[in-house]
């Protein structure tokens, strides 16, 4: 879900909130406190009361507001799918979602237990199938026909977690006078419906059925789950009702009276509602002032909301929401940890030593909170560095420490990379280390931690794989460095100290010329060697940008990619990689593949299909259309 995939920021950034019982700071609105830069003390804290809250809302949403409302999303700072389940069968065993952190299951478009195959097309239709009889048990069709979304799930028992964004099939109203085929009419007005985040709980013991859904004002940033636990954060924008003035109105007149909108607006313009069902009985309500946090450096006109459910329970009820009055783009979590990460613009101020077209400088903010119990996370510690992050890969605990891989710079002449550790004390993640200088005038494709080492994948010509002691906490530094052409936009480690690397082949001067698979040797760090590579020429992966999309089995050496519609297979023995074949869908794009016992099953938006794994014959095919 994201990644579940990535949505991202700007403007001032993110957090979440205290747990229940723990005592927040209280301070008085500042809305003009200056944005604070990389190493500068971050916190969380608490409005003295809801008045002070509105006050300070309406002055930053003031702020931002322009003569056609609120701007909308960001754009991103980074780079670059009936019968009773056979209950006393056994499990078979399985792979799982191919997610980053052992024991933190992420949201994906199908699960299986090794009892079932659980899909969710994207059409909104989750359809259930026996792997042993190769046949459907169950379907259940959650869509609403006025809205489209993507879907994904998370699995527990016989529980399933369904999660969309609901997105209304609405269009800009035109005043009078307007043109709607315009890009830009002087008289339209944007008053779409806000994004909002549905959830349902599902009961898979028998035939599919819905036992409570849940929904909320706001986008899905991610979800994780520990055990029986989810945790779903999501992103609001403040609801402001604006006038919609006559077309002859001047841009001025228009953001005047935006601006009165916004300052006679409720709490309830930003504080995020939300509903719930559970049978026949159905709940309501907002989040309270008291659950309200902000980071210390400032306050967004953007809501970060996260929620906490427990996959045993037989209702969702209300998820026992905590919000922020700020941003982020990207989770990352170790089970007993959670850090909400997103990054922001700050002005470079005029210095002779300013390089050309530097106007302004990436931040990353960090928040830290103890997920370690059940129920409303608590948080613990917050930190900046400097630089934007590609994604969740870029970040990894280790012995105390968070390790973060950034881009710092806008273009060629002024970007860099490097890793910086940073470490809890107190309230605040402090840096303890880093090294920089990585891929001068590139910028980061992809990153891997393995324990006390780290390989970054920086790119624009050529590709350097990096390798990083970070053994020592305090001087971290580069071992040895591999230049060859195109690059890995995703490193995956396997047996014998060796990683495998999914991305494009390019020529010399940059230009990607297909999908490619490398094998690297990365056993001693010093001289990391690639031995082995797979290219299809103007090819394109999945699994370039997405993780849950890589399957590979270390039992078997068999690593199973989408390549274009189809599914590439391959086979890793020793220093090698092997062409096996190629399994295809009518019509349909493959987009992801899954083991349950010795059968390899892929799935698109048309169907499921069943194949030896070794031989890419077919089984059995399971039309879901």
């Amino acid at each position: 879900m994201r990644s579940r995939r990535p949505t991202v920021v700007a403007g001032t950034l993110l957090a979440l909130l205290l747990l229940a019982g723990s005592a927040a700071a209280t301070r008085p609105p500042a809305p003009s406190r200056p944005p604070a830069g990389p190493g500068s003390p971050i916190q969380l804290v608490s409005f003295a009361s809801c008045a002070d809250a509105l006050a300070e809302l309406r002055a930053v949403t003031t702020a931002a507001v322009n003569p056609r409302g609120l701007p909308g999303e960001a754009l991103p700072l980074s780079s670059g799918p009936t019968d009773d389940v056979a209950k006393s069968a056994p499990a078979s065993e399985h792979s799982v979602t191919n997610s980053y952190e052992p024991g933190v299951d992420e949201p994906d478009l199908v699960k299986t237990d090794g009892q079932r195959i659980v899909m969710l097309s994207q059409q909104g239709v989750l359809h259930v199938v026996d792997p042993v009889t190769n046949r459907f048990t169950g379907r259940l069709n959650i869509s609403r026909a006025s809205y489209w979304g993507r879907y994904d799930l998370l699995l527990h028992g016989d529980h399933a977690l369904i999660l969309t964004d609901a997105e209304p099939m609405v269009r800009p109203a035109v005043d009078a006078g307007g043109d709607e085929t315009a890009s830009e009419p002087a008289g339209m007005s944007f008053h779409a419906e806000p994004s909002t985040t549905r959830l349902l709980l599902v009961d898979l013991s028998g035939p599919p059925r819905v036992l409570g859904t849940y929904k909320i004002r706001g986008r899905t940033v991610d979800a994780r789950q520990t055990g029986s636990t989810v945790r779903v954060v999501v992103r609001s924008h403040a609801q402001v009702p604006f006038p919609e003035l006559p077309a002859t109105a001047d841009e001025a007149a228009r953001e005047a009276a935006n601006r009165a909108a916004v300052a006679t607006a409720g709490i309830e313009a930003w504080l995020p509602t939300y509903e719930w069902t559970a049978g026949t009985q159905k709940g309501s309500g907002r989040v309270d002032c008291d659950r309200l946090s902000r980071p210390q450096t400032g306050t967004g006109s953007t809501m970060l909301t996260v929620l906490s459910f427990d996959l045993t329970a037989d209702r969702l009820t209300d998820g026992n929401p905590v919000s922020v009055a700020a941003d982020a783009d990207t989770v990352y979590s170790t089970g007993g940890s959670l850090y909400l990460v997103g990054q922001r613009w700050v002005e470079v101020p005029p210095a002779p030593d300013r390089r050309p077209g530097q106007i302004g400088e990436a931040i990353t903010d960090i928040y830290q909170f103890d997920t370690a119990a059940a129920g409303r996370p608590r948080y613990v510690a917050a930190g900046t560095i400097p630089g934007r992050l590609i994604n969740q890969y870029a970040l990894s605990e280790w012995q105390g420490h968070l390790r973060v891989a950034t881009t710092t710079g806008q273009d060629a002449r002024t970007s860099e990379s490097g890793v910086h550790v940073l470490r809890r004390q107190g309230d605040a993640l402090t840096p303890t280390g880093a090294v920089t200088g990585l891929g001068p005038g590139e910028w980061i494709r992809s990153v891997r931690y393995l324990g006390d080492t780290a390989y970054v994948v920086t790119f624009r010509q050529t590709d350097p794989l990096y390798a990083l002691d970070l053994s020592d906490h305090t001087a971290p530094r580069v071992t040895g460095e591999l230049k060859i052409t195109g690059y890995s936009a995703y490193l995956h480690p396997i047996a014998d100290g060796r990683l495998l690397g999914i991305g494009q082949e390019a020529d010399l001067d940059g230009r990607v010329q297909g999908v490619q698979v490398s094998l690297f040797d990365v056993r001693d760090p010093a001289r990391p060697l690639r031995l082995d590579h797979w290219h299809r020429p103007n090819a394109w992966s999945v699994a370039e940008h997405d993780p849950h999309a890589f399957r590979y089995d270390p039992k078997t050496g068999l690593l199973a990619v989408p390549v274009d519609a189809g599914l590439r297979l391959l086979r890793v023995s020793g220093d090698t990689l092997t062409d096996r074949g190629e399994v295809t869908h009518p019509e349909g794009v493959i987009s992801r593949s899954l083991l349950v016992g010795d059968t390899l099953w892929t799935v698109s938006d048309v169907g499921l299909r069943a194949s030896d794994p070794t031989t890419g014959r077919s089984l059995a095919w399971l039309p879901t259309t």
